[in-house]
């Protein structure tokens, strides 16, 4: 179907931003993005500073997008891994609806985000990623759980955690852990292809 817009947590990484997804931006009305992303990819794309919020129609829809604060490593990763971004959608007011975490992991720039809003799904970027040492560069369980517990009574959707070498754990791993501390029916799975009704 048509794409109204494409957030972009960051463009410097192939598994954010492919070929084909490079290759298919310019006939999308606009890619949300960090500013530095932005003043890579061109006219059609429009950075956002964290907690920067804008007005977003979709398909006769209007929609509340916020920019979110994120960091794609422990402390002291930037220089390594570029700015990157999370997402807010809201319907009602802004973030009211869906926190899309980006490439993160949990540190107070999310914790803050649970302070200000509290929307219905919460979409976490998992898989403890390690792609260059023993540091993960995208949530693991722990991270997980602490945005659980953070976003209280929201459901969780995890994303980004198949499919690359480098991460080190699996959709069933995380949801093992969310079982083992008894808030498994926080987790709504995901099954590729199939849409998911929340």
């Amino acid at each position: 179907g048509r794409l109204d817009a494409v957030l972009l947590t960051h463009d410097q990484h192939i598994d954010n931003l492919d070929h084909a997804g490079r290759a298919m931006l310019p006939s999308v009305p606009v890619t949300y993005t960090t500013p530095a992303g932005a003043a890579r990819l061109g006219d059609l794309a429009r950075g956002l500073a964290p907690f920067e919020t804008v007005a977003l129609d979709a398909g006769g829809t209007r929609l509340w997008l916020t920019a979110t604060p994120a960091r794609h490593g422990p402390e002291g990763i930037e220089p390594i891994s570029g700015d990157v971004t999370g997402f807010l959608l809201g319907v009602d007011a802004p973030g009211d609806t869906l926190y899309v975490s980006g490439d993160t992991v949990w540190y107070d720039g999310i914790a803050e985000i649970a302070r200000r809003f509290s929307p219905r799904v919460i979409m976490l970027f998992t898989g403890a990623a390690q792609p260059r040492g023993r540091f993960h560069m995208t949530m693991n369980s722990n991270d997980a759980i602490a945005a659980a517990h953070a976003f209280a009574g929201a459901q969780v959707v995890t994303v980004h955690n198949e499919g690359w070498g480098h991460f080190k754990e699996s959709a069933a791993e995380l949801a093992a852990s969310f079982a083992t501390l008894g808030i498994a029916e926080r987790l709504r799975p995901l099954e590729r292809g199939a849409p998911l009704r929340l």
